[in-house]
């Protein structure tokens, strides 16, 4: 059975549509991603999920509970990494993990056990005796898993889990990620931007503005793609394009210039696309799809950090006038 049952999910923030007809299940001890650009309605869906937001329209069971008329069951029986750090930085990582267990009733005889076998598996045992304050933002990220973890959830949602971690710290972040689904028989659920982050999920729902447009696996996804991906610089790339489109029938897109399209079996069709093609090639390349190419066919623009958008802004606004 689901641990997580989506159902025609919608938010708005006065009118804009943030979450728009969003419905997909996840199963027990599966990794299980969001993955779209900041504002997509990443955020906002995992804050339904977790009864921080109530839906506008639609309806969400998490863990066999019913989000909106049974939260405290919901939340007590999920883990939750946000964004942004929530650790009390003035107690040390042992006395955030006690609150925390306090906050959530769990019995001394038990707390003791999980948090060495936790603050063992995320390297932090030998420093819980420190302030937070001289933690790492690595450091920080794997205690706030192990305290999500500590009363024994069903479901770890993470939140962009290593936004802004050099890519040494996300290897090892995920490297506990791993260890802690396999341990634990855990559902994983994590929003993203990060296409190598994505990879490491069993099942991916892409989402762009408030939408659900694609969810599979990496693989499915990737081969949906219908071919390797070629990348061409020209002379005349406006030329080069039309060219494409009507002498190659070709689907090709343009951007920094530089075009991409995909062909079956690449290594077959550019020998003799390079002797034909009559405009001067500046450069080629040959290349398996990424997620990246998903998102740009699925979408039509690349994926990439942005500023606050006005989904961010319209959510700030909303919160704020609720008084939170």
């Amino acid at each position: 059975m689901e641990v997580i049952k989506a159902k025609n999910l919608f938010k708005n923030f006065g009118k804009l549509e943030a979450v728009k007809d969003v419905s997909f299940e996840v199963q027990p001890g599966e990794i299980f991603g969001f993955l779209g650009p900041n504002g997509a309605g990443k955020t906002t869906t995992i804050n339904i999920l977790c009864t921080l937001l109530a839906p506008t329209k639609g309806e969400a069971i998490v863990n066999g509970f019913n989000i909106i008329k049974e939260r405290d069951e919901v939340r007590a029986s999920i883990g939750l990494v946000f964004q942004d750090t929530t650790l009390d930085d003035y107690l040390t990582a042992e006395q955030n993990l006690r609150f925390h267990a306090y906050a959530y009733s769990i019995p001394r005889a038990t707390l003791e056990p999980r948090m060495k076998l936790l603050l063992e598996m995320v390297e932090l045992w030998d420093r819980r005796k420190e302030k937070i304050d001289a933690y790492s933002g690595g450091m920080k990220r794997r205690l706030e898993i192990a305290r999500g973890l500590l009363h024994h959830p069903k479901v770890l949602f993470l939140d962009e889990p290593t936004l802004g971690l050099d890519p040494q710290t996300r290897s090892r972040i995920w490297t506990h990620i791993k260890e802690l689904r396999k341990r634990e028989n855990l559902a994983i659920f994590l929003t993203t931007h990060y296409m190598d982050e994505a990879e490491n999920c069993d099942r991916i729902a892409v989402i762009d503005y408030g939408t659900i447009v694609a969810l599979d696996t990496p693989d499915k996804l990737k081969d949906d793609i219908g071919g390797d991906v070629v990348t061409i610089k020209t002379e005349d790339n406006d030329k080069a394009e039309s060219l494409l489109k009507e002498q190659y029938n070709l689907q090709p897109s343009q951007e920094n210039g530089t075009i991409r399209f995909t062909v079956p079996h690449g290594e077959e069709f550019l020998p003799g696309f390079v002797s034909d093609f009559p405009i001067r090639l500046v450069s080629i390349g040959l290349r398996r799809p990424t997620l990246e190419d998903v998102f740009l066919k699925l979408t039509g623009r690349a994926i990439r950090d942005q500023d606050a958008n006005q989904m961010q802004q319209m959510f700030r606004r909303h919160m704020k006038m609720r008084g939170h």
